[in-house]
């Protein structure tokens, strides 16, 4: 029995050690691109550490391609959808798990149903609707989206559906309005599902692409992805530039990742289970 449960700690050791390498080789590949000459690139066969490193992709990246811009209006953007997304997700999950009124239960079926839609699907009534509201090639057509977030909806039902009405009508008792017990009780007890869909939002916002390509139409209000996608064309690709470019939007990933990381398991393990 002993010798089996050896035998298959070891094939887990091997297999997630397999699994890290996997995932970690293309982006040393991207860092060991990125600081490469353009004629050290396709040399065979491939230096994986390059011989004579230099920052020249970084600096054509920032004289030539406007990515300060973009990095700037993908910080707005994320920021934005972060906070209107927790807003008003939180609002309507605290309306569906604690204001009990008639039919809140089919409409809430209606709204998780719209998880199932390929967000694909509502680009041109999307796009019609900002141009009713004159907000095409604005950030904020591209943060408005994010007010409804049937997941995020989802997640926090569930976390306040653990919450005990008693939290309530205490607070009814002492005199606090709804708004006031939502604010001061329910938002800090749900921190945990909050900071998870922050930063799930966050990346989201971060890398979305094809949005910003249907309301974008001037290069001053172009996102990183945009930017980066300019650098691939169609006839040749400036990998070095494209590499360069690719490392730059993921350390705020990263950084958001390996500070934040405890949230993700505990935020959907509590989502998960409540209720």
């Amino acid at each position: 029995m002993m010798y089996k449960k050896s035998i298959s700690t070891v094939l887990y050791h091997v297999l997630a050690i397999l699994l890290g390498v996997i995932a970690i080789v293309p982006f040393l590949w991207m860092i060991s691109t990125s600081l490469k000459s353009s004629g050290a690139l396709l040399v065979i066969p491939i230096e994986w550490i390059p011989k004579e490193p230099t920052l020249s992709a970084y600096k054509k990246l920032f004289a030539l391609t406007g990515i300060v811009r973009s990095i700037g209006n993908s910080l707005v953007v994320s920021f934005g959808a972060v906070f209107v997304a927790l807003l008003s997700s939180s609002m309507a999950a605290f309306a569906f798990s604690k204001i009990h009124f008639r039919g809140s239960g089919y409409l809430f079926m209606i709204f998780i149903a719209s998880m199932m839609l390929p967000s694909h699907v509502i680009f041109i009534p999307l796009y019609l609707i900002m141009n009713d509201l004159h907000l095409v090639d604005t950030l904020f057509a591209l943060i408005l989206p994010y007010t409804f977030k049937a997941f995020a909806v989802f997640m926090l039902r569930q976390q306040m559906m653990g919450i005990p009405d008693a939290y309530l009508d205490a607070a009814a008792i002492d005199g606090a309005s709804l708004f006031r017990s939502f604010f001061t009780i329910f938002l800090p007890l749900c921190k945990t599902a909050l900071a998870t869909l922050a930063i799930i939002i966050a990346m989201d916002a971060w890398n979305d692409y094809l949005m910003p390509l249907v309301l974008m139409t001037s290069t001053k209000n172009y996102t990183l992805p945009i930017i980066l996608n300019a650098l691939s064309g169609q006839f040749k690709t400036a990998y070095d530039l494209l590499m360069a470019g690719s490392l730059i939007s993921v350390i705020p990933l990263l950084i958001i990742y390996i500070t934040a990381q405890r949230y993700f398991a505990s935020g959907f393990l509590v989502g998960g289970v409540k209720g």
